[in-house]
């Protein structure tokens, strides 16, 4: 692990319109996340959803509402193009696009304290399309149905730490369609890695994970919900100040392998992730 001076946040750098016309090209084939599950999602839509009131009153729309998902309370600097929603819930937080009908990202807080919550959830399994969004930028549950593509979640299941919380998680707002052996196999063990980290943390650690897609790739089902080519996950240890990331395919023969920096996660993205920290470590944790 390659040691580094602490550099300051780059948040002033929203004011160079050089470096927003630069993210503006790249956030265009950008988006979102997947799961911290031990098996699939599944294909078979299920036709029950939480009520209103399951949903509960955090789900709120607006980033104000929830800076606690943030590291410094300051979301990714994401430029803004139409049919962008900023989505709240109990336990994470989605910049969501209607282009591609999924997550552009989903962030979390975690720590010890709540993924000992976490285990005494029991999962719901009830996908639903998430009646905040516009019929016309989201996704529904027929677009996934028979299309060989799993509902990955990106705010995984396996996080949540409360009965809203966890029916929360299965709102399709916060899936993506991922490879099948993916989300079972090589994403598992990421995100089962990634939990078994902040287990050990002293403190909290934000993890923002996102799909990446590229102009002209495939889409599934009537809705045209965009296929991700590739998968992240940013790891943030607020206590340590060091962060990395996991960076995938998402096809059968994906492997898990070396986290990558986070400066190299900003490189391959050209987004800023973490605008409102300082890292003491871009390297590999």
């Amino acid at each position: 692990m390659t040691k580094k001076k602490p550099r300051k946040s780059r948040s002033s750098s929203r004011s160079r319109p050089t470096d927003s016309l630069r993210r503006f090209g790249v956030a265009l084939i950008i988006a979102g996340a997947v799961a911290l599950q031990t098996t699939s999602c599944g294909l078979q839509p299920t036709t029950s959803e939480p009520s209103v009131e399951r949903l509960g009153a955090a789900a709120a729309s607006g980033f104000a509402a929830c800076p606690q998902f943030f590291a410094g309370g300051v979301p990714p600097f994401a430029p803004r193009v139409p049919k962008q929603r900023e989505l709240c819930y109990e336990a994470f937080a989605i910049l969501h696009s209607g282009s591609t009908r999924t997550p552009v990202f989903v962030a979390e807080r975690l720590n010890r304290q709540l993924l000992l919550q976490a285990r005494d959830q029991k999962r719901s399994d009830r996908f639903f399309a998430d009646a905040r969004l516009p019929r016309a930028e989201r996704a529904e549950l027929s677009d996934y149905k028979g299309s060989g593509y799993a509902r990955g979640h990106m705010a995984p299941a396996g996080d949540m730490f409360s009965p809203t919380a966890m029916d929360q998680s299965f709102s399709l707002a916060n899936m993506v369609p991922q490879n099948s052996q993916q989300n079972s196999g090589s994403w598992a063990k990421i995100e089962k890695d990634t939990r078994s980290y902040i287990m050990r943390a002293k403190g909290d650690v934000y993890v923002i994970t996102g799909p990446v897609f590229e102009p002209g790739g495939p889409t599934i089902g009537a809705n045209q919900v965009r296929v991700p080519t590739h998968m992240f996950k940013l790891v943030y240890d607020a206590t340590t100040q060091r962060a990395w990331a996991h960076w995938q395919p998402n096809s059968a023969d994906a492997r898990p392998g070396k986290p990558i920096s986070y400066g190299e996660l900003e490189r391959r993205t050209g987004m800023e992730w973490l605008p409102g920290v300082g890292i003491a470590d871009a390297g590999n944790h």
